[in-house]
């Protein structure tokens, strides 16, 4: 399984946001030149996490993003499937059924099963995880320098 760049752009846009004072937005071109995405595919980024009800658009000239929901309520895994979709890593073939000769009911798939047990592991983990628990990892001592430089940048670039 490999997961696209989109996904952690998608995060780490959510924990900027996270980090806006209450009332402020973020404009997307500056979202994605601080996250190094391309301003069109992150705009991409951005209707998809807007159809999910994870951020919203503010119009006009001081407009831009902000979060639609409590960063406590929003899962990395709510990011996942927002961007990537809901659909399954693993989708059996039927090799198995046919190695064995097997009809109907009988026809079953080993690498399925396991498949499904790996799926839920890591997307249990991925639901573990939310904006706000991110937000409280890059707010540790350990970044406390590199967080001043980021908390000036958006005192730069917020819009309230």
């Amino acid at each position: 399984m490999k997961m696209k760049t989109g996904v952690e752009q998608s995060v780490y846009a959510a924990l900027l946001l996270n980090l806006l004072p209450e009332g402020a937005v973020l404009h997307s071109d500056e979202i994605s030149r601080q996250i190094g995405a391309s301003p069109t595919y992150f705009q991409k980024l951005l209707r998809k996490m807007a159809s999910a009800d994870l951020v919203t658009s503010v119009p006009g000239t001081k407009g831009g993003f902000k979060l639609k929901q409590k960063p406590e309520s929003i899962r990395v895994y709510d990011i996942y499937v927002a961007i990537e979709g809901q659909q399954s890593i693993y989708t059996p073939s039927g090799i198995l059924g046919d190695m064995l000769e097997l009809e109907g009911n009988d026809r079953c798939c080993f690498l399925g099963n396991l498949m499904e047990e790996a799926e839920t592991a890591w997307q249990s983990v991925l639901k573990r995880e939310t904006i706000a628990s991110l937000t409280e990892q890059i707010q540790s001592d350990r970044y406390k320098q590199q967080m001043r430089t980021l908390e000036k940048w958006l005192d730069e670039k917020m819009v309230i």
